[in-house]
């Protein structure tokens, strides 16, 4: 949901609410910015009727010098010095009221000059053609660390379940949910599957089998050659436990329920789809960048996206009936492009699905050509690097903010140092790579945990791209792909690419600005330097220094509030 506040004040501001974050775009008028100390956020929650000033981080050296580690202070006293801000702790489906307030005066005086109140609710998780669950990705945060001491596989029983739920903040609840509507003999459900360890997910097939549901499976059970020509054992490994676990839950692969995908064992069968059908017809699916594992639900960052649209459903179905016959990829690539052409541009409003693999790089090329067509905003994760296709259009120079957030610079230092070299030439490309704070934490932080339940990958799994998320036609592209040569080429993959829904907009924006700023800051945050002493906290600026960047027109923060 999008709500303005009233347009005739000297403060106003527009609030993005998404199913879990709500962000404030602020801005004021140029006369009003001098003396301006920052901005008091005060939230009232109507359904648990709660009225406060929400916290921050930093602090005013004069008030509260050497603040301990991780507190956190009221904005009334300490204010937001930015012209974007956003509330993580928002629940879905509630009704907000946002009072801001600008302050004047001193450290130790400060007084409200202007204020803006705007309404917001926030989206339902379940509503509608569309369902998006977000878990919360940042194990490495001082949110989690406040809470529990230790990541959850080494706390005891008691803590860790509250661990666990915390961090799958309703991802895994909505996965076994879905699953769970195959209630009886009239339901159906096909799942096609990466990586598949999570024992509960095993369980949850099972009872749905149980109950009279037609259950079966697609897995990847393709194991490559190593150069001596000997299988590669990590591979075997990973897919004797799948066959073990559908095995011990009575799915078996040898009665057809479950499909090992074997053909092209160079290639992955990267899928982690399900389709959902009633009556012998397909009515949802579920879809995104979730591996079936503890990983993919708890550790790393990612998404399940649920879509009730039969005739999408429709070709998921279609898509899953040639996979279970593991074709070789050259014949599935003409059966691939023939259900699923690459669209026009703009794309179709409405939700489409893409699968891999193809025959050229003609769809990855129309994805990099769809995000060169940004007007105002873009967003792109990537958890294996950027592409070529994709350097080539960051480094253009234009005059909006295009936003993106890496798992790491590159899969090598070669690649690594390239990447930077071609994201460093416009500085309106604002990059996060993800990180924790360790041992060098900057003054008042903790020390974080590293995601230790994930391996490969720890901190970006999801694989979305935003098209000008904030206008009133924006493009959300969602799903499996990684956005690179192989996952259009070789791999099974599934996208969806969702045009005009401002609400599945929303919620992607406010999930992507959530982790882009919490690894943004740990990605570029000033080590402790030993020539130079230790490093003094960031305090907030005593004065109104700090608004100059944001009316200067050739500065990132006057475009970041130009565009929120």
């Amino acid at each position: 949901m999008r709500s303005r506040s009233d347009d005739r004040g000297v403060l106003r501001v527009l609030a993005v609410g998404g199913t879990h974050v709500v962000m404030l775009g602020i801005d004021i008028a140029p006369a009003a910015r001098h003396g301006l100390l920052g901005f008091a956020v005060h939230r009232s929650d109507h359904a648990e009727n709660e009225a406060y000033w929400l916290p921050g981080m930093r602090s005013f050296e004069a008030v509260y010098p050497d603040p301990p580690t991780s507190v956190l202070l009221s904005t009334r006293d300490h204010p937001v010095q930015d012209f974007l801000w956003s509330d993580f702790s928002a629940k879905p489906g509630r009704h907000y009221s946002y009072r801001v307030a600008a302050l004047y005066g001193k450290p130790r005086n400060l007084q409200i000059a202007f204020e803006a109140v705007v309404e917001v609710i926030t989206e339902h998780e379940h509503e509608g053609l569309h369902s998006v669950y977000f878990n919360r990705g940042v194990i490495g945060s001082q949110a989690y660390i406040r809470k529990w001491p230790l990541v959850p596989t080494a706390l005891p029983p008691d803590q860790a379940e509250a661990a666990w739920r915390w961090l799958s903040r309703g991802l895994e609840e909505a996965l076994l949910g879905f699953i769970g509507q195959a209630l009886d003999s009239r339901w159906s459900l096909r799942l096609a599957a990466y990586e598949f360890s999570h024992e509960p997910v095993a369980r949850a097939l099972a009872q749905a089998r149980a109950r009279g549901a037609d259950v079966r499976i697609v897995y990847d059970a393709r194991v490559s050659k190593q150069r001596d020509g000997t299988p590669d054992p990590d591979e075997a490994r990973r897919v004797a436990a799948v066959e073990a676990l559908l095995d011990t839950h009575g799915l078996r692969v040898g009665a057809g329920m479950a499909v090992p995908r074997r053909s092209n064992p160079g290639y992955i069968a990267h899928n982690k789809f399900i389709v959902l059908l009633a009556q012998g017809l397909p009515v949802a699916v579920w879809t995104g960048s979730t591996n079936f594992t503890r990983s993919g639900l708890f550790g790393q960052a990612n998404v399940g996206h649920v879509l009730r649209d039969p005739v999408v459903a429709q070709t998921y179905l279609r898509y899953w009936d040639g996979l279970a016959a593991d074709p070789d990829a050259s014949a599935l690539r003409t059966e691939v492009e023939t259900w699923t052409p690459t669209p026009a541009l703009p794309p179709p409003v409405g939700s489409t699905a893409l699968f891999s693999p193809r025959k050229g790089l003609a769809q990855l090329q129309w994805y990099a050509d769809l995000l060169d067509r940004a007007q105002g905003l873009s967003g792109l994760t990537a958890a294996f690097g950027v592409n070529k296709r994709f350097l080539d259009d960051y480094a253009q120079d234009k005059t909006f903010l295009r936003y993106l957030f890496l798992e790491k610079w590159g899969a090598n230092p070669a690649a690594a140092a390239a990447a930077q070299a071609s994201l460093g030439v416009d500085p309106d490309v604002q990059v996060a790579v993800g990180a924790t704070f360790d041992a060098n934490a900057p003054p008042g932080w903790r020390r974080e945990l590293l995601n230790t339940i994930s391996g490969h990958v720890r901190y970006v799994h999801t694989k979305f791209l935003l098209v000008d998320p904030l206008s009133d036609d924006p493009v959300v592209v969602i799903g499996s792909a990684n956005f690179s040569d192989a996952s259009t080429l070789q791999n099974d993959e599934n996208m969806l690419v969702i045009r005009g829904d401002t609400r599945v907009a929303d919620i992607y924006l406010g999930e992507f600005m959530r982790l882009w700023r919490h690894h943004r800051f740990r990605s570029i945050v000033r080590r402790p330097d030993p020539a130079g002493g230790p490093e003094r906290p960031n305090y907030l600026a005593p004065d109104d220094r700090w608004v100059k960047p944001f009316f200067d027109p050739e500065h990132v923060k006057f475009k970041r509030r130009r565009s929120f």
